[in-house]
This record gives C-alpha cells, sequence and structure tokens, in this order.
C-alpha cells in the first residue's frame, strides 16, 4: 500500500497513530482534520456536519481510512440524535460520494462495537445484528449500511474496536487511573465482568491488514487484545502499577446499587444525570465482551498487546 492514503481524523488518539506508523512506514499520508494543524502538508479542513469535501482532497488518493466523527458521549440526550446522524451517517456519505467520484479503491471505516445492541450472549461477534440502543450506535451502524452497500468503492471494510487504550491523557482508562492516584476511586467487587480492549497499536494493525488484503472487502471486523478484564482486575493492575498497596476490601454491591438508585431519583428530579447512577454502576460492573476471532481466521490478526503489560507504560506516559 504504497500509494497516497487519505486519514480523516487524523489528530485524534487513533489517527495520529495511524499517521505516525503510514509515514514511518513510507506512504504518502494525506490528513483530514476539523481544525487547522501545523503539518507540513497542505492543510485540509473539513466540518463533517456543515462543509462540502474540500476540491482536491481525494485527487490521486487510493485508500481512505474514515476515523472522523462524533465520539460517543457518557450521557445522550434527544437532541444529540441529530448531530450523531448528521456528523457520523451523512458526513461519511459526504466523503465516500467524493471517493466514488475521485475513483478511490479502499475505504476503511473505524466504526465502533456500539454499533449494535448488547446481547447476554457472550462474547459477542459480527453475526450479533440487534438494534443499536444509542443514537450514537444508530448513527454509527448507518454509516456502515452505507460504507458497505453504499456501491461507492470496491473494497469497503468495517473495524469494531472495542476500548482502546494506549499512551493517551484522555479516555476512561486515564481517568480512572488519575481518580485511583488521588484515592477517589473505590475498591469495587469483583464480578467477574467481562470487558473487552484493544491497544491502539493493534488498532493500526487491523486497519492496514483490512486495507491491504483482498479478502477483507466488504467485512465487518470486531477488534480486541483477545483477553477480556474484570474491572476489579484492571483497578488491581493500576494499583500496582502505581506502587500502591493491595486493597483486601471492596465495597458491597448492595451499597453500590443503592447509590446508585439514589442517583436516579436525583437524575428525575433535577433534570441532569447524576454523576453515578444505574447506567454509571452497569459501565462498571457489567460486561461488554466481543471477539476478535473473524478478523484472526480471515486476515490473520495476531494482538501483540495486553492491558495486563501495557498499564504500567500508560502510567509513565501521565508522568504519575
Amino acid at each position: 500500500m504504497n500509494d497516497l492514503v487519505l486519514v480523516s481524523g487524523a489528530s485524534g488518539f487513533i489517527g495520529a497513530n495511524l499517521c505516525a506508523f503510514l509515514l514511518q512506514a513510507g506512504h504518502k499520508v494525506r490528513q483530514l482534520n476539523r481544525k487547522r494543524l501545523n503539518t507540513d502538508e497542505p492543510p485540509f479542513v473539513m466540518d463533517l456536519a456543515n462543509d462540502p469535501c474540500p476540491s482536491g482532497l481525494l485527487q490521486n488518493v487510493h485508500t481512505v481510512f474514515h476515523l472522523a466523527g462524533k465520539a460517543h458521549a457518557v450521557a445522550e440526550s434527544v437532541g444529540d440524535a441529530a448531530g450523531y446522524s448528521q456528523i457520523n451517517t451523512e458526513g461519511t456519505r459526504k466523503l465516500l460520494e467524493a471517493a466514488k467520484h475521485a475513483g478511490v479503491e479502499k475505504f476503511v471505516y473505524f466504526s465502533s462495537v456500539k454499533a449494535v445492541g448488547d446481547t447476554d450472549r457472550g462474547p459477542m461477534d459480527e453475526s450479533v445484528n440487534l438494534s443499536a440502543d444509542t443514537p450514537y450506535g444508530q448513527s454509527k451502524y448507518a454509516a456502515e449500511q452505507l460504507v458497505l452497500h453504499g456501491g461507492y468503492v470496491p473494497h469497503p471494510v468495517v473495524i469494531r474496536p472495542s476500548m482502546v487504550y494506549g499512551n493517551s491523557k484522555k479516555g476512561n482508562l486515564p481517568r480512572m487511573i488519575q481518580a485511583i492516584r488521588r484515592g477517589v476511586f473505590p475498591p469495587l467487587p469483583e464480578t467477574h465482568n467481562r470487558r473487552s480492549m484493544v491497544h491502539v497499536e493493534d488498532v493500526v494493525q487491523a486497519a492496514l491488514l483490512a486495507a491491504e488484503l483482498p479478502q477483507a472487502a466488504g467485512q465487518i471486523y470486531i477488534v480486541t487484545d483477545d483477553n477480556a478484564y474484570s474491572t476489579r482486575q484492571i483497578y488491581d493492575w493500576i494499583r500496582a502499577a502505581l506502587g500502591k498497596s493491595p486493597q483486601n476490601w471492596h465495597i458491597p454491591m448492595l451499597m453500590l446499587t443503592v447509590a446508585a438508585k439514589t442517583g436516579d431519583s436525583v437524575g428525575r428530579l433535577t433534570g441532569r444525570r447524576f454523576p453515578f447512577d444505574s447506567d454509571a454502576l452497569d459501565k462498571l460492573t457489567g460486561s461488554a465482551w466481543y471477539s476478535s476471532a473473524k478478523i484472526q481466521r480471515e486476515l490473520g490478526f495476531r494482538p501483540r498487546h495486553s492491558l495486563h503489560s501495557s498499564i504500567a507504560d500508560i502510567v509513565h506516559f501521565l508522568n504519575i
């Protein structure tokens, strides 16, 4: 893949890592961002919600990696649905139409495991086709359908990463690390929940395989590091990486449930979501377990990182 490549959302966590790898490997990379950046390449700027594709954006481009979009918010409102649709779905349509007009060969779309609904059957794989229950997930699924079935490019692929970790100061894992460092993250009980995650470098590896291998055309691939973690495991590993002694006690689940229901009541009374409610408790103690067997089987993907082996590096990156 030595042809010209476009990366949308190039300044984001995954996008920046993808661009760095492509450039290091000698590829020609054109970057598209929502805001103007200081780069050697002529700047291409586009607000997916409001702007048309810039003139010349896809000229001579062979492969598009489309990461730009409106990220999932912890608390979504009805009013968010239009924003998600306008940016994630219609913004993707704009880029696909421009790609078709320019004769782009390959289009790799970074979606999300939240593009479909959850099921108690686990681990979930690409065969799950339940409707997403959030505006964010619905917008990502609609964009997937455009990519795969719109007939815009000969080689369309959808990547669904699970929760991505790595050297970043943003996201749930850095927030959890900082909270544990400050002593404000309580020791949760071991619920043996299963949460799938993946290192950013393995997401980049998966995307490159999806772009390069012909058998990936028209396919959806879930990407994980092939492990499932409980929240208590993650908590203990973070404490160890921070040099803190193990906690041999935990807050009882009953107490957490009562606190969450209290938060639900406060939210209903105030009309604003309380920081700790039933949804927050479910994200801490519930499962989000996915299988990456398909991409391993079909494309030879092999994750090179695990969360356990990466936490010390992330703590070091955060200067803790």
